[in-house]
């Protein structure tokens, strides 16, 4: 557990700097076997117009291409919030081990929503979740950033 949490601070911070840039804070990183950070990204929906600009989707973009292999076999994604249908296909693709997230997404996660992409038994693979690391820290980073945007 105290391994999820260092890593999860970093995707805090990741996702505080995502809110300095007018972007819904959301940090991801994605660590290798050995516990390496081989790719980190914050959402870019607003900077770069981009729909599929999720900090999820880039992490997954970048360690492919820091790893030269769209395969993340033994590769564990951490993200500040639950990721959406899109973004746990995109981890499903990309054959990540396992998912860990910090914050639940009741009206947009994929798990909240009940899909269950990553233990589908009709698809060709499936891996390991766990949500609720570090959840109040994310859950008070997202609450915080959306006040302030209603009050704008």
């Amino acid at each position: 557990m105290i391994k999820h949490q260092f890593y999860m601070k970093r995707v805090l911070e990741l996702a505080q700097l995502a809110a300095k840039e007018d972007e819904v804070p959301v940090g991801a990183l994605i660590i290798d076997e050995f516990g390496n950070i081989i790719a980190e990204a914050i959402n870019s929906r607003e900077k770069n117009h981009d729909p599929l600009g999720h900090a999820e989707l880039t992490a997954i973009r970048l360690a492919s291409k820091n790893i030269k292999n769209w395969r993340l076999e033994k590769c564990t994604m951490y993200v500040s919030l639950e990721p959406c249908p899109m973004c746990l296909g995109a981890m499903r693709e990309a054959r990540i081990e396992k998912l860990i997230f910090g914050a639940y997404d009741l009206k947009g996660g994929a798990l909240s929503l009940g899909h269950r992409l990553h233990q589908d038994p009709r698809l060709n693979h499936r891996f390991a979740v766990m949500g609720g690391i570090l959840q109040s820290e994310s859950a008070n980073l997202l609450g915080h950033f959306f006040r302030l945007k209603r009050r704008a």
